[in-house]
Formats: C-alpha cells, structure tokens, sequence
C-alpha cells in the first residue's frame, strides 16, 4: 500500500459510510480518484467494511473467547471448519497453550454452552476447550487507526455518535446489519432492495443504528500490506482495584487492537499489532513501566488468521469471503 492507500483507508476508518466527495476533499484529491483506490483496495481483498453489533449489545447476548486445544494434525482442517459458523465471529491459529482461539458471540450463555459442548466439542479433531467470558470491553477493533492523517483531517472526518443505554435490536434491524456485514458501505437503494424497506425507513434505521452504537461499521484491512507483520494476544493480571487505571492506559498504546476484562483466570485481555515478532519484548517492557502492576502470564502469537469478524482470509490476510454473523439463530442443529 502506499501512503494514500493508508489515508484512505484512514479516513473510511473514521467515518465507514462517508461519502467519496467528503473523503477527497480531506484527502486533497478528486473523488474519482478516491472511489478507484477504494474498488481496487476492495476488489484485491486489501481493505473492506463490516458491521455488527456494538458493545452495548453485551447485556442481550454474550461475547467469548474460545481456546481449542486440537489432535495432531488437525488444526487447519479444523480451522476451516469453524470459519464456516455464523459464531465463531474470528478464528486464529496460534502458538503457546492453545492451537486455535475463537471469538465467539451468541444471544445467551445458554446458546454459548450449547455452541461450545455441542458443536465445538463433538468434532473429531478437538481434544479440549476452554471458554473465557468477555465482561466489557474498554476498547475493541473498530477504533484501532491508521496514523495516516493529521489532526485537521481526522477532525474533519470524525463522525458524531450520541451515548444511549442498553436497548435490542429489532428484526428489521438485524436483516439491515447482515447485510452491511458484507458490505458496510452498501447504498441506501441496495439496501432497500434487499431488505424490503422504504429507502428512507433504511436511512433512518441506519443512522440510528451507528450513532446510538447499537450497531458498529469497521474498516479492516490486510495488515502486513500496511507493515503490522505481527498479530499477538497478551493474558494480563493486575490488582482488582488497577483494572480500569490500567486498561485506561492500554487503550492509549497504537499496538493496542482490543483491551477487555474477563472472568477468568487473569483480568485482562489484550489484543495487539505489531510491527515485527522483535517489538514483542520490547512492548511487554513497556507494559511494565507504564503499569507497575501489571503481569504478563501468558502470550500467544497468531501464525494465521483464518477468518476475522465474519471475513474469510486467505495467508496474506486478504478478505476471499464473508460469512453472514447471524448471532441470533441457534448455534446448532435442532433435533
């Protein structure tokens, strides 16, 4: 990618459904230009948006952490199979103490259980699960950037979002997300059509989707094309009275993807991109300065990620595919 492929991509990250005229004008070129860097970027599998739902949704379902312990041999066939669930949201095949790690969302601990002991758990190829329960996240993926733009230009793209409390989301709501989940910068007339709304019952729905957060559009990207080489997960422990101080600096750290606390073994969780394998060290050092009390108990480096919030992607990390994140089925066969 050269550098305005990554303002580009930047300036989606900050505002998803911008329209292009917007984004050349806070990019200082034409809109034509921006719109065939962006089906290009698109088209290659190079950069996409998704939508799903927002951390305020957690009170209606439930979010987890999965590691799959797998038979010799099996991994990647394994791998592929779970990529193919609406539940298993991102599958990563990693070092250390377990084989695969598994983001799993369902509409309950029940449906949880069930994914996870009759699903998970029946095929051959696994020997052990664990699952770690996601509380709250204080930082997730959808607010990781590029620092490919100056302050005036991120001023000028930031998209406002009102804070509501807890609320479900509707039927007509969930048909328009799974269809921004392929596409999250699909027309208002696509999106009619495919949902069977008024085009003005979408636009509304839409806007009040994302700005009361019930609903999160991501730009995502194939990370090593833009120099982040290296993907890891860090198991931290803190003092119980440290946990928000701590994760208050964590989110300000570029490397920081996702940082959330768990009920679990350790308190918190946290997802990081790094330039190279060699910058691991160097960042856990960091950790400890800024965060005296803090721990590293364990880390795992991702060697392949199979899929990543619905997208299936190939060894490069490009997007070859999307599978449909429909939370709110059942994760299993009835019967």
């Amino acid at each position: 990618m050269d550098e305005l492929d990554l303002a580009l991509i930047n300036a989606v990250q900050l505002n998803p459904r911008a329209p292009w005229a917007e984004v050349a004008a806070s990019l200082g070129v034409d809109p034509a230009t921006v719109s065939r860097r962006w089906a290009r970027l698109s088209a290659t599998g190079s950069a996409w948006v998704t939508c799903y739902p927002g951390p305020n949704q957690l009170p209606f379902g439930c979010l987890a952490l999965v590691e799959v312990d797998c038979v010799a041999g099996g991994v990647e066939e394994l791998a592929d199979e779970l990529a193919g669930d609406a539940h298993a949201l991102t599958v990563e095949i990693q070092t250390g103490a377990r084989d695969l790690l598994l983001t799993v969302s369902t509409d309950g601990l029940d449906a949880l259980s069930k994914y996870v002991m009759r699903r998970i758990g029946r095929l051959p190829q696994v020997r052990a699960t664990r699952t770690i329960l996601v509380t709250r996240p204080y930082h997730e993926a959808s607010r990781w950037r590029l620092d490919a733009l100056d302050p005036e230009q991120r001023t000028a793209l930031g998209g406002r979002r009102r804070r509501v409390g807890p609320a479900p989301i509707s039927a007509d709501d969930r048909r328009l997300m799974l269809e921004l989940g392929a596409d999250g910068r699909t027309s208002i007339a696509d999106l009619s059509t495919r949902t069977g709304l008024p085009g003005s019952t979408v636009r509304r729905r839409l806007e009040h989707l994302v700005g009361t957060g019930r609903a999160v559009l991501r730009c995502d990207l194939a990370p090593a094309l833009a120099g982040w080489r290296t993907q890891a997960m860090l198991w931290l422990t803190v003092p119980p009275s440290q946990v928000d101080a701590t994760a208050a600096e964590l989110v300000k750290l570029p490397e920081t993807r996702a940082c959330f606390p768990v009920a679990g073994p350790v308190e918190l969780g946290l997802s990081i991109w790094l330039h190279g394998l060699a910058d691991l060290r160097r960042f856990e050092e960091e950790l400890t300065v800024r965060c005296p009390g803090l721990r590293v108990v364990d880390r795992a480096v991702t060697t392949r990620v199979v899929k990543r919030v619905g997208r299936l992607l190939d060894e490069q990390g490009r997007s070859v595919g999307h599978v449909p994140m429909d939370l709110w089925r059942s994760p299993v066969p009835s019967g």
